[in-house]
């Protein structure tokens, strides 16, 4: 089977992704070794408004709007950031839409598909396909296999735990908790109507403390009595958080391209990353369809606009995450300085970097 663009992976980069190629004429298959994509959630499930403007699979899986953010630090009345709107939703019912959006404009979607290896030819192996596509997409999440085979892996991760509770007054604001206990981390709890999202992600040597962690919010807040004691659904997982990789390769004489997660553009300090694999699928989509139509050009080119947009805000949250995992050495906690530093809502986040007496010494007078 010869196909101008194969996508592997179908959650939101991978779907964009062939929706994209399909649209500019390509011959695109898409696959997924998931039977349904979207399930199991491994999300806070969180988009901005904004996102809404690239796809109606928001408005399609909107379950509550959100008006404004507010943190928690400390004992200090929390800080609400009312410009940070956006839309909870259903991630499953928004993936099945995306994926729907990539048939409807033409690419043929497979699931329950695993890529089982690439020759050096450039044929790869899906299940009992073999196929034979002019430029792949690696959309295939943060362990990718197609950014592992073309030099890219992700090297840094955050292990995640999250909860549905049940939500015992209405709430508009996604609320973060910054703990020192949450060690390169933070506590959340998103609202869905009549339930909530309760999670808290850490560093991968604190993996072991994720459970008696997110006990312990789940317990201050039901004592609040803002959430109930119930605990529903339960998932997890690996969150890159050291920035942009790739996003070219070669596997063989293969052009690779690599979007959302396989390319790192999750968010390192807040962890956000589905609206980056949105945009960043359409645009790897796009310039796939122009390599396969023989305009070479168009990988650069997606190269540096996937630099330009995420490049900086990515690079400086990767030096504000290592800032706060510094903090930690010798068994030391972080003080509110350095949460304060750490965390997006504080001004302090934006601050020029402070030299430190080392840095100082390696600079010519």
């Amino acid at each position: 089977m010869s196909v101008d663009v194969l996508v592997v992976g179908l959650g939101p980069a991978g779907a964009m992704a062939a929706a994209a190629a399909a649209r500019a004429g390509a011959r695109v298959l898409a696959v997924d070794r998931r039977a349904a994509p979207g399930t199991p959630v491994q999300c806070a499930e969180f988009v901005p408004a904004a996102l809404g403007a690239e796809t109606p699979a928001v408005r399609r899986a909107a379950v509550q709007e959100i008006a404004a953010m507010e943190t928690y630090l400390g004992a200090a009345p929390p800080l609400r950031t009312p410009d940070f709107r956006g839309v909870m939703i259903d991630r499953a019912v928004f993936d099945a839409a995306l994926v729907a959006e990539a048939e409807a404009a033409g690419a043929e979607t497979l699931t329950g598909t695993a890529l089982y290896g690439i020759g050096a030819d450039g044929t790869v192996v899906l299940g009992d396909r073999v196929v034979h596509p002019r430029v792949l997409i690696g959309a295939d999440g943060p362990r990718s296999t197609v950014g592992r085979l073309a030099g890219h892996a992700n090297r840094a991760f955050a292990e995640t735990r999250q909860i549905t509770v049940p939500l015992l007054a209405r709430h508009d604001a996604t609320d973060i908790f910054l703990r020192p206990e949450i060690e390169g981390g933070y506590g959340w709890l998103f609202p869905r109507g009549q339930e909530a999202n309760l999670g808290l992600g850490v560093v991968p040597r604190a993996r072991d403390r994720l459970k008696p962690l997110l006990d312990a919010l789940h317990a201050g807040l039901a004592r609040q009595g803002r959430v109930g004691a119930a605990a529903g659904r339960l998932t997890g997982g690996k969150i890159p958080v050291g920035g942009l990789v790739g996003p070219l390769g070669r596997i063989g004489p293969l052009d690779v391209l690599l979007a959302g997660d396989a390319t790192g553009l999750t968010h390192p300090i807040t962890g956000a990353g589905i609206a980056a694999a949105c945009l960043s699928g359409r645009m790897a989509g796009a310039a796939a369809a122009k390599i396969a139509a023989g305009r070479a050009e168009a990988s650069a080119d997606y190269a540096e606009e996937l630099t330009d947009l995420y490049g900086p805000s990515l690079a400086l949250a990767a030096r504000r995450r290592a800032e706060l995992v510094d903090a930690y050495a010798w068994g030391a906690r972080p003080g509110t300085a350095e949460l304060r530093r750490a965390w997006i809502a504080y001004p302090e986040y934006r601050c020029a970097d402070i030299p430190t007496p080392a840095k100082e010494a390696k600079e010519p007078a």
